[in-house]
């Protein structure tokens, strides 16, 4: 079995085991364990035979032999186990806001509730707010839950459709007779969330290609097989599509099944009024279809420049290319360094070196560290002593790099509730950068909460805000807030704002940031790392900047470690 795949069932353990409510530390090893695999430097196979994969942080002797056992027979009786005797309903409880393991289990031992549909059922007849430790309000905010979590659907995010799809479009290039092969719809396009995963293929004969897809070991079941498309369900639960055609219709399907829907209904418009008809298999004209064997070559016969997956919403983006204004987009090799990463300080699951270790392993010569601040109590938020302890901890660490790297003092500050910081002036100065973010008081009025984070973004200690509306995708919806006004006062104190790289945030969206871009605020890319895998999920933020269409200069963390210093000095 792949790393990437027992990294899944060592997730899915962690969370089994917290809705059963085991011990707390049990599972997070579980979670620490999948983020280590993510982050392993070369194959598994090869560190299981040489010993090294033991001396990895986060794996025990105990773990080490449940994984060594996943990779050779590819089963563990412990993971088939705890599948078999926990109920399957639990696990999407845990996305309900306000719901953690020790309240499911209650809720499961006390009413016997087993899914979203009991969650509900007891919610509506008023059974929840009796119990110990719940409450009306609890019973109300509950039923919010359900509600926000059935509007979304089967949805997934990023980083969770990434794991599904990527070991499935290798086995489809893998497969003889396959000439091209790609990721298409809103995957392909960085969208926030995912429904179904598309993949794309071209080859002389696609029956054997289909007829292997439908019998992957991913494949739960098969929902429709003919001899050019199938649809599957995996045993995620979430539904992927294959199509195969001929190469030389590869560009033309290829932009039509990556979208989005109003993007391609303005380009046949184009299309029509250059006197052609485009459709996913050609671009027909009067008297013959025009060759296209790449998408560069299709929006060239349509007078356009290339315009990348993540620009195609119908935004403006044909215009632009029209004017050959494509920007030219930020990439992830642009990116020196990243702030707003926690570490065993405060909540993070790694030391300072280990964060710092695994940044220089991804070619990085920069490094924020920004741990929670006092009032952060649930997150091991520092007080001021401890907040000087990591300072002279950060200095040594810096003067074993020299010049070769160097990590910055940061804090991830609270904006408490009247906008204010949760550590004086004088401690705040101390920092080499702040990055300011809510974590309580969500429910204020829009007008209250949207002047208590224009006050914070006012203060000249504050660097940047950090994930400036408080969403989770598809847990929680972010709180009221007048985001333009934000940005607006962002960019007359020249306060930066981050994007916020994790895939369950994504905060900034695209939206905001090309908005914020335009008024000149420079954004951060911070993956709000908790471990040293987190560090590489700055590609999904950097996803969302290419949405946004946004280049290197708009990004601060594209800039050297010599300029950042300064423009942090400044």
């Amino acid at each position: 079995m792949e790393s990437a795949k027992i990294a899944r069932v060592l997730d899915e353990m962690g969370t089994l085991l917290e809705v059963r409510g085991e011990n707390a530390f049990r599972c997070r090893a579980y979670h620490n364990a999948a983020d280590a695999l993510r982050a392993l430097p070369s194959d598994l196979t090869s560190m299981i035979s040489d010993g090294s994969l033991a001396k990895v942080p986060g794996i025990g002797a105990t773990m080490h032999s449940k994984i060594a056992q996943l990779a050779t027979s590819g089963n563990l009786p412990a993971y088939d186990e705890l599948r078999k005797t926990t109920p399957p309903g639990l696990v999407p409880l845990l996305r309900v806001p306000g719901l953690g393991p020790k309240k499911i289990k209650t809720l499961y031992e006390d009413l016997k509730i087993a899914s979203l549909a009991d969650l509900r059922a007891a919610a509506e007849t008023g059974k929840i707010a009796p119990l110990k430790g719940f409450g009306a309000k609890t019973e109300a905010k509950i039923l919010e839950g359900v509600s926000f979590i059935e509007s979304v659907g089967d949805r997934i995010r990023q980083n969770t459709a990434r794991q599904l799809i990527e070991p499935i479009l290798k086995a489809v290039a893998d497969q003889p007779g396959v000439i091209r092969s790609a990721a298409c719809g809103s995957y392909r396009r960085r969208g926030e969330t995912i429904g179904d995963l598309d993949i794309l293929f071209s080859s002389k004969d696609p029956v054997p290609i289909i007829d292997a897809f439908v019998k992957l070991p991913e494949v739960a079941k098969v929902l429709a097989h003919g001899p050019t498309k199938a649809s599957v369900r995996l045993a995620d639960g979430v539904q992927c599509d294959l199509r195969g055609v001929e190469d030389h219709q590869f560009a033309f399907a290829l932009h039509y099944f990556s979208g989005s829907k109003a993007h391609n209904i303005a380009m046949r418009r184009r299309a029509i009024e250059r006197g052609y008809k485009l459709n996913e298999y050609a671009l027909e004209g009067e008297k013959e279809s025009v060759p296209c064997h790449d998408e560069a070559d299709l929006f060239r016969a349509l007078g356009l420049a290339y315009i990348p997956p993540e620009l195609r919403e119908d935004a403006g983006e044909i215009d632009l290319a029209e004017r050959n204004a494509i920007p030219e987009l930020v990439t992830l090799s642009d990116l020196q360094g990243t702030f707003h990463n926690h570490t065993d300080w405060s909540d993070g699951g790694a030391t300072l070196e280990e964060m710092a270790e695994a940044a220089r392993a991804l070619g990085l010569k920069y490094l924020g560290i920004a741990d929670h601040s006092r009032s952060a109590a649930y997150a091991g938020g520092l007080s001021i002593e401890r907040v000087k302890e990591q300072w002279e901890a950060i200095d040594k660490l810096n003067a074993k790099y020299g010049k070769s790297f160097r990590v910055f003092k940061g804090t991830e500050c609270d904006i408490l509730g009247d906008g204010s910081l949760d550590y004086p002036d004088e401690i705040l100065a101390g920092f080499d950068y702040v990055v300011a973010s809510v974590h309580s008081l969500f429910g204020l009025s829009r007008e209250v909460m949207t002047e208590r984070i224009i006050r914070a973004v006012r203060n000249p200690y504050v660097t940047m805000l950090g994930h400036p509306t408080g969403r989770l995708l598809l847990a929680r919806d972010g709180y009221d807030v007048d985001l333009d006004a934000i940005i607006e006062a962002a960019a007359e104190a020249k306060t930066m704002i981050e994007i916020n790289a994790s895939p369950h945030r994504l905060d900034l969206d695209w939206i905001h940031a090309r908005r914020a871009a335009k008024l000149g605020v420079m954004i951060s890319i911070n993956p709000d790392a908790h471990s040293t895998a987190g560090l590489q999920e700055l590609d999904y933020g950097i996803g969302v900047a290419r949405k946004a269409g946004l280049t290197a200069q708009q990004i601060l963390n594209t800039r050297s470690l010599a300029d950042v210093e300064k423009m942090l000095v400044k």
